[in-house]
C-alpha cells in the first residue's frame, strides 16, 4: 500500500462522521394545553356518572391519562437565545434543536444542553521559549463560541478543556516560531540557516517579533487555534496577546541589553548628524576662503576638534594655540 493511500485511510478515519441535523420536535404550548385538556377530560369522566361501569370507564381513563402526564412531561425543554439542545436516542444522535422556546421533544431521548454564548478564555501566562531560546512569559485571551453543537458534544470528552489545552498548546507553538524583539532577529536568522538540514522538523523562525508584530502576530495565533478547533465545532472569535515579558531569571539582563542597543542606536545617530554639521561646515569655511589654505594635517586636527565638540555628551572648553610655545 503506497504512503498516499495509508494517508487517504487516516483522514478518513479521523475525520468527523457526526453531521448537525435539525432534530423532530412538537409545539411546547400546544402540547401542554392538550395534556391540560385531557386531564380535564378525565376528571369530568371519572366524577359526571353514577353508573358503576361509567365509573370504572372514568377512573381507567384518568390512570391513562395521568401516566401519559409522567411520561409527556420530562419531554417538555426551554431554551433560551443561544443554546442548543442535544439529543441521542439509545446511544444514537437524534439531532440537534436550536430554536429558543418551549419545545416537546422523546422523552426517552438522552438530552444535552449547550450554551452558544461567547466564552472569554485567559491563556496563560506561559513560560515559552523563544525561537533563539530566551525564556519568555506570554499570555493571551481567547474569545470563542460553540458553533457546531453536535460535534462540541460528541467528539470531545470536554470541550472546555479541549479549548484550552490546544490553546495553550497553539500559543506555544507561535511564541517559539518568532523572536522575541527586533536585537535578535539577526541572530535568529543565523540559528534558523545553521539549522537547514532539519528543515523537516524544526519550527520556522520569523524575522516578524513578537514585540513589534502586533496585528499580524495576533493573526497568526488566531488561524492556528482555528484550524485546531474546527474539528470539534468551536468558532474562535478572536486572538490576543495579553501579556508578554522576558522571563524573570532573564529580565534584567535583557532590560540592560536593550538599554546597550538604545544608547547605541542614539550614538550612531548623533554621529551621523555631526559628520553632516562637520561636512557643511568645511564646505561653508571654503566658500568663505579661509578653508583654502589649511594644510591637510591642520584640517584633520579641525575635523577632529569639531567632532569631540558635537559629540561629546559634556560642555567642552575649547584650546586656543596662539604659536607662542611652537618649537
Amino acid at each position: 500500500m503506497s504512503a498516499t493511500s495509508i494517508a487517504a485511510s487516516h483522514l478518513k478515519r479521523d475525520r468527523s462522521a457526526i453531521t448537525d441535523k435539525r432534530l423532530r420536535t412538537l409545539n411546547g404550548y400546544g402540547v401542554l394545553l392538550f395534556l391540560l385538556v385531557a386531564s380535564l377530560l378525565s376528571l369530568q369522566g371519572l366524577f359526571s356518572s353514577n353508573d358503576i361501569a361509567f365509573v370504572f370507564g372514568g377512573a381507567g381513563l384518568f390512570i391513562f391519562v395521568v401516566t401519559f402526564l409522567v411520561i409527556a412531561l420530562p419531554g417538555l425543554v426551554v431554551l433560551q437565545p443561544n443554546e442548543s439542545l442535544v439529543c441521542l436516542l439509545f446511544g444514537r444522535y437524534a439531532g440537534t434543536e436550536h430554536r429558543s422556546g418551549l419545545w416537546w421533544v422523546n422523552p426517552l431521548y438522552t438530552k444535552k444542553k449547550i450554551s452558544r454564548r461567547l466564552h472569554t478564555l485567559e491563556c496563560g501566562p506561559l513560560k515559552v521559549n523563544d525561537a533563539i531560546g530566551n525564556p519568555i512569559d506570554i499570555a493571551a485571551v481567547i474569545v470563542w463560541r460553540v458553533d457546531d453543537a453536535a460535534k462540541a458534544v460528541l467528539e470531545v470528552a470536554s470541550y472546555d478543556e479541549y479549548v484550552k489545552a490546544q490553546s495553550e498548546t497553539a500559543l506555544r507553538r507561535m511564541a517559539s516560531a518568532h523572536p522575541y524583539d527586533n536585537i535578535e532577529i539577526e541572530e535568529a536568522v543565523r540559528q534558523a540557516e545553521a539549522l537547514g538540514a532539519d528543515k523537516a522538523t524544526r519550527t520556522p523562525v520569523k524575522k516578524m517579533t513578537l514585540r513589534d508584530g502586533g496585528d499580524e502576530v495576533s493573526d497568526n495565533l488566531l488561524a492556528e487555534i482555528r484550524t485546531r478547533m474546527q474539528p470539534i465545532g468551536i468558532a474562535v472569535n478572536e486572538a490576543r496577546i495579553s501579556h508578554l515579558a522576558y522571563s524573570s531569571e532573564i529580565a534584567g539582563t535583557m532590560l540592560r541589553r536593550q538599554a546597550a542597543g538604545a544608547v547605541v542606536a542614539a550614538r550612531r545617530l548623533v554621529v551621523r548628524g555631526a559628520v553632516s554639521i562637520v561636512e557643511e561646515a568645511l564646505q561653508e569655511l571654503e566658500k568663505a576662503g579661509i578653508g583654502q589654505g589649511l594644510d591637510p594635517q591642520r584640517r584633520a586636527a579641525m575635523i577632529a576638534n569639531l567632532l569631540v565638540v558635537l559629540v561629546s555628551d559634556r560642555e567642552v572648553t575649547p584650546i586656543i594655540s596662539t604659536g607662542a610655545l611652537d618649537a
